[in-house]
């Protein structure tokens, strides 16, 4: 796997991500009534789900041609992940309801993903590493932190197979755990909301409190 954009294109959102994280809503106010959010960029789907955007640029510029209507649609699934998973937490903040659709979005782009890579490999006549498999476990096991040290991992000398097919396969691997964990995050979200309510409730819950607060003893 050749160095090209791709990391470019991750590095290219941490302005953004350093400007959304919702620490100008740290009054006490803001606390009650919009809830903790904003905080996705300390979650593991999101940060996988980030580094697979990146990993997939740089494996299609490499090995799926632009005119390859794949190509764009695999590139497209990855972006949609990590983008609905910062945008449904910053949405948290007023709507429950769309944070937990838009995590169920990034969760089918993740599924879709894993198709793709698992598909590239039949296409490619490329070994598709299997549960159990040595090479399988140490991708698994893998977990990189980011987009140098996955490439070094695909390029290093002497693995078995080609780039390609561990390219391949840690793609399939990666977008399985990203999607794994976006299905546990929508189940914390669900408990959270069962939990604490949304954001009409404690709309009401706030001003009922301030009233009660206001409102002077009877006599």
């Amino acid at each position: 796997m050749n160095r090209d954009n791709g990391q470019n294109r991750q590095n290219g959102n941490a302005d953004f991500a350093d400007r959304q994280d919702g620490r100008a809503l740290d009054s006490d106010a803001s606390g009650r009534i919009y809830g903790q959010h904003s905080g996705y960029r300390n979650l593991k789907a999101y940060q996988i789900a980030e580094l697979l955007y990146a990993f997939t640029c740089r494996f299609c510029e490499r090995y799926i041609p632009f005119s390859d209507r794949h190509h764009d649609q695999m590139v497209q699934a990855a972006r949609s992940s990590y983008q609905n998973i910062a945008e449904g937490s910053e949405d948290s903040a007023t709507s429950k309801k769309l944070e937990m659709n838009l995590t169920n979005v990034a969760r089918s782009s993740l599924g879709e993903l894993h198709k793709d890579y698992v598909k590239c490999l039949e296409r490619r006549n490329l070994r598709h590493w299997q549960q159990g498999e040595a090479e399988f476990e140490e991708a698994r096991q893998l977990r990189p932190k980011s987009l140098s040290e996955a490439a070094a991992w695909v390029n290093r000398k002497g693995a078995a197979g080609t780039p390609e097919e561990r390219a391949a396969n840690l793609g399939a691997i990666l977008s399985a755990q990203a999607h794994w964990l976006a299905e546990r995050l929508m189940n914390r979200q669900a408990q959270d909301f069962e939990k604490g309510g949304g954001f009409s409730e404690r709309l009401h819950q706030a001003r009922t409190t301030a009233r009660t607060k206001n409102t002077p003893p009877s006599f």
